[in-house]
């Protein structure tokens, strides 16, 4: 693949950032995309910024495609921290002849960069792009696990239409499937139908209700560590904080828990891409959700600068091993504690070992209040629904 034939150069503007703006800035740090025929060598890149103009399957969100630049002239600006992370900003995926030759485009760049081991942020269009992203794994053939921000499910209505709100059916229903789990961050509960909350319920899908996920912040922490890709919808952030997409809503996350999500994300190990959506510049005249997105974006680096590669299928050893009988239940339930970060995970046992494309959710990610509750003689929900899905 030859990247440079899907994208467009960044403005000049930013392009002449560097030149005006003091040491240290992320403007100085990013190799970026500024002129044709100098596309960014991606050696020893980590982090991959991709812009991507595309709105045509956004419903009542159209405007969402100019965010790129947008959020690029709020995130340039912002200090360093991290002068060792290589950063590259390959511009902005050109808009396809049909949308179906943008997702091929966002899906052939993304693959390629994953095998580099290079992390895409994929910004700004409307959240079926999440479905293109997906489709970079079974490019690469690897079974993976989506979490999703939003306050509804995109399920849709119709399961051969595909558009913004309704990529999730798409992802659920393609064969072959490489989903393995899929967890909804902060849904609404009077934006979701009790037929569409069953039908995750019976997927065994995690889902999460705002107000459980507020209430206790830190339990977000595994529901991202366990994610392969992250899906932000902007307008899962209360309009007061962000008000730049036509589905701003007065309740959501605010500014801060959004940030701290996305950090949560860059330090996990497992996160291998990361896409902010449907911030729409037409709604957003003051820059206050471009803000907050490159701020969120901010975040995502600062978690990726400090990750600590504690992966236990990788590396057994530096982990504390927890053995917890459950006498009512006949069940025998391990527990991995981090030596590095003291970070949690459950072990799932395996049916068929031999199965190496189940091996990278062999450890489900945890929390502390998890092996609490296994000590109190009762099952955890995360150990639970993991196990249908490998039974």
């Amino acid at each position: 693949m030859e990247p440079e034939l899907y994208f467009e150069p960044i403005t000049s503007s930013l392009s002449n950032f560097s030149k005006q703006a003091e040491n240290h800035r992320l403007g100085d740090l990013i190799e970026a995309y500024v002129e044709k025929g100098k596309f960014p060598s991606l050696e020893g890149a980590k982090i991959a910024l991709i812009g991507i103009n595309e709105d045509r399957k956004s419903l009542k969100n159209k405007g969402c495609a100019d965010a790129p630049d947008h959020v690029r002239e709020q995130l340039y600006p912002l200090y360093t921290h991290w002068n060792r992370l290589n950063i590259v900003d390959l511009g902005n995926i050109r808009s396809g002849h049909t949308v179906e030759d943008t997702y091929f485009a966002v899906k052939d760049v993304v693959s390629s960069l994953i095998k580099k081991e290079i992390v895409p942020v994929l910004i700004g269009g409307s959240q079926d792009l999440t479905y293109a992203n997906y489709m970079a794994y079974e490019n690469i053939g690897r079974v993976i696990n989506i979490a999703s921000v939003d306050p509804i499910f995109d399920l849709g209505h119709d399961e051969d239409e595909l558009n913004s709100r309704s990529y999730l059916s798409r992802i659920i229903l393609h064969q072959p499937n490489f989903l393995f789990n899929f967890t909804n961050i902060g849904y609404q509960s009077y934006f979701v139908n009790q037929d569409a909350l069953e039908l995750m319920k019976n997927l065994f899908f995690d889902v999460n209700r705002l107000g459980n996920v507020r209430a206790n912040m830190e339990e977000t922490e595994p529901m991202v560590r366990n994610a392969d890709i992250l899906s932000f919808d902007i307008s899962a952030i209360r309009f007061s904080d962000s008000p730049g997409s036509f589905y701003a809503e007065p309740n959501g996350f605010n500014g801060e828990e959004a940030c701290q999500i996305c950090r949560y994300a860059g330090m996990s190990d497992k996160l291998s891409s990361i896409g902010f959506y449907e911030l729409n510049p037409t709604h957003d005249p003051r820059g206050q959700s471009a803000r907050l997105v490159a701020q969120m974006i901010w975040y995502f680096l600062d978690g990726f600068a400090n990750r600590k590669h504690d992966l236990p299928y990788q590396n057994k050893k530096g982990f504390i091993r927890f053995r917890v009988y459950l006498e009512g239940d006949g069940e025998e339930l391990f527990f991995l504690k981090s030596k590095k970060t003291d970070r949690w995970w459950i072990e799932i046992p395996l049916k068929n070992p031999a199965n190496k494309k189940y091996i990278r959710h062999h450890f489900v990610p945890c929390s502390y209040d998890d092996y609490q509750t296994a000590l109190n003689k009762e099952i955890p929900d995360r150990w639970w629904m993991l196990q249908q899905k490998l039974m």
